[in-house]
């Protein structure tokens, strides 16, 4: 097993407290990921292949030239030769995951059809390929991440009255739960320890408040199942898993700030408008 201990020592430390990180995804994967083992980049990219997620999805809808994330694992062209190959029925492009690929083929086959939530599909791809990780807390922190997802969801579909079964992803033992039992908790009180925080966090019905708490969740997670990762790759993967918590809460709060300012610009505007009407 690799160590990296300057690596480790060069970082941050980082908190979820709402404050600026003074580190970026694109830094690490500039200074930090070319220094991994092959394997240990394996494991890494698990967390950056979300990005190719979206990036494939999008290039998919709407073609070649659609602005994509750049911190994926895999470069535009990459993926473009990805849907090519599944669009001529070519071999799957070295290099990048076969799930890509089957996904791209089945989005192919099937962009007509309206019923088909894609985002669930890809998911359920995505998390089949990385719960076969070979690093056992990598895998546990998608089959916790899956079953956070799944739950949710699943409460989501109860109050709507939506089918359950339809709505959860994946084949494990807390996805079957969800999908055949008829009990309030589904069976899982007593099988999964954060059940019940997730129960009274699906009733927040304050969305950023509630995905906040959910992101608390996660990041304690993080910090409670890597006690003793000192300076393994488990330590990376979970400080990049953080970076991307704080990416996200970072834009969404611009975006947020963006929203205030442009209100206050049009409510400036009206009051000029008014003015110059000769109201007062």
């Amino acid at each position: 097993m690799s160590e990296y201990h300057y690596l480790v020592a060069g970082l941050p430390d980082i908190v979820f407290d709402g404050a600026k990180c003074p580190y970026t995804v694109a830094r690490f994967k500039e200074e930090v990921y070319p220094s991994l083992s092959s394997a240990d980049a394996r494991t890494v990219d698990l967390i950056l292949l979300a990005q190719d997620n979206e990036n494939i999805l999008k290039l998919l809808r709407n073609g070649g030239e659609a602005a994509i994330g750049a911190c994926g694992c895999c470069s535009r062209e990459q993926l473009l030769a990805v849907i090519e190959a599944a669009r001529c029925g070519d071999a799957p492009v070295k290099g990048v995951p076969l799930y890509l690929h089957r996904f791209a083929e089945e989005y192919l086959a099937q962009e007509t059809q309206e019923n088909i939530v894609w985002e669930n599909r890809l998911s359920a791809c995505y998390y089949d390929y990385a719960l076969k990780c070979s690093n056992s807390f990598a895998a546990g922190w998608f089959a916790f991440n899956l079953n956070v997802n799944n739950i949710l969801v699943a409460f989501s579909a109860r109050k709507y009255k939506m089918s359950v079964h339809d709505a959860v992803i994946g084949d494990n033992e807390v996805a079957e739960a969800l999908r055949t039992s008829a009990a309030r908790d589904f069976g899982l009180a007593g099988a999964l320890d954060y059940f019940e925080a997730l129960q009274r966090i699906s009733e927040n019905g304050r969305l950023q408040e509630r995905e906040r708490q959910l992101d608390d969740m996660r990041w304690r997670w993080l910090d409670d199942n890597s006690v003793f990762c000192y300076f393994t790759v488990e330590r990376l993967f979970v400080f990049l898993q953080k970076l991307i918590i704080l990416e996200r809460w970072a834009q969404l709060d611009a975006e947020k700030g963006m929203e205030k300012y442009n209100s206050m610009i049009e409510t400036l505007k009206g009051g000029m408008d008014l003015q110059a009407a000769g109201v007062q």
